[in-house]
């Protein structure tokens, strides 16, 4: 099956070696609570902006634009790749990663590559190009947890790019027993059935073959319970696909976010990003604890927001 042919990478193994938020472009804060991205190295055509009082629009066109980074910060992942092995070695603990709309795990080969040479043992999901939320999707992700849990009899770190980390949240509340921490990168879990994005055109072509369990994706974050493990939301403020603010959590004990600087197509070997995801993995399970990026690379962090000053920020506006 298509998942086989593109699970590029062998499983046996690691390889030991080597503010305040405001928004003022494209659209208003309003209601937001889910989200339909994309990513990858596929194009997509996007979608026209939505902008009302209620609804989250989809980024401007320059930063859709700006998405044409992601080969420039392919080539600065190659030449950071030294740099990164100062995130420590791992424990060996397993790692799943979970690919964005459209793409597939030849979309993660770059960041399970790097993964696996500190010491994880990382899998695709095997499944092909993710087309959204089928019941063969929704199954097979389910699957392949509960089947690496009982394989190495350890707690799995969920790594999910966009609608990725939208599956990989849903999966740790589901199954916290089977679940060692969640990361996001580019996951707009904020945004709403009705809100847009740069892929919401595709994806509500696409809309008809879903699961009927797609309704429990789009409750929204306001109706859900907290994520029952730890959690790190990476994302972008200049992210082309997806509004940045529909992509951050509320920080609290256990939960985090992390602001780097890029695209969102390119989150996935852009080397602040995979710096950090290596940082979170490296950390003892038992002794979770926020990330603190060292000295020298603290100017690839801005100050990261919160979802509860986004909120405040715009009560302020709104008054």
């Amino acid at each position: 099956m298509l998942g086989d042919e593109l699970e590029a990478l062998p499983e046996s193994g690691p390889a030991w070696g080597s503010g305040v938020l405001v928004e003022t472009t494209g659209g208003n804060y309003g209601r937001v609570s889910h989200v339909w991205p994309s990513f990858g190295f596929q194009q997509v055509v996007p979608s026209t902006a939505v902008s009302d009082n209620n609804h989250v629009s989809a980024p401007n066109s320059w930063l859709r634009f700006g998405e044409s980074r992601a080969v420039l910060e392919f080539g600065a992942f190659l030449a950071a790749s030294p740099i990164l092995r100062l995130a420590g070695r791992g424990d060996r603990h397993p790692v799943l990663v979970l690919p964005g709309f459209t793409a597939s795990d030849r979309s993660t080969m770059p960041l399970r590559g790097v993964l696996q040479a500190q010491g994880y043992w990382v899998h695709g999901w095997g499944l092909g190009p993710n087309l959204g939320p089928t019941d063969r999707i929704l199954d097979g992700i389910q699957d392949r947890l509960i089947e690496l849990h009982d394989r190495h009899e350890r707690t799995i770190t969920l790594v999910g790019w966009s609608l990725g980390g939208i599956y990989a949240r849903e999966l740790a509340r589901n199954n916290p027993e089977a679940v060692r921490q969640v990361i996001t990168l580019g996951s707009p879990f904020r945004l709403g059935r009705q809100d847009r994005s740069a892929a919401s055109m595709l994806f509500d072509q696409l809309e008809g073959s879903f699961s009927s369990r797609f309704n429990d994706l789009v409750v929204g974050e306001a109706g859900k319970a907290p994520v029952p493990v730890p959690s790190t939301a990476i994302y972008s403020r200049t992210d082309g696909v997806v509004r940045w603010h529909t992509c951050i959590d509320i920080e609290s004990e256990g939960h985090e976010n992390i602001e780097v600087r890029g695209s969102h197509s390119g989150l996935g070997w852009n080397p602040a990003a995979v710096y950090a995801i290596a940082n979170r993995l490296a950390q003892p399970e038992d002794d979770w604890r926020k990330f603190s990026p060292p000295l020298a690379l603290r100017h690839l962090f801005p100050r990261p927001a919160s979802w509860a000053e986004r909120e405040a920020a715009a009560k302020v506006s709104a008054a």
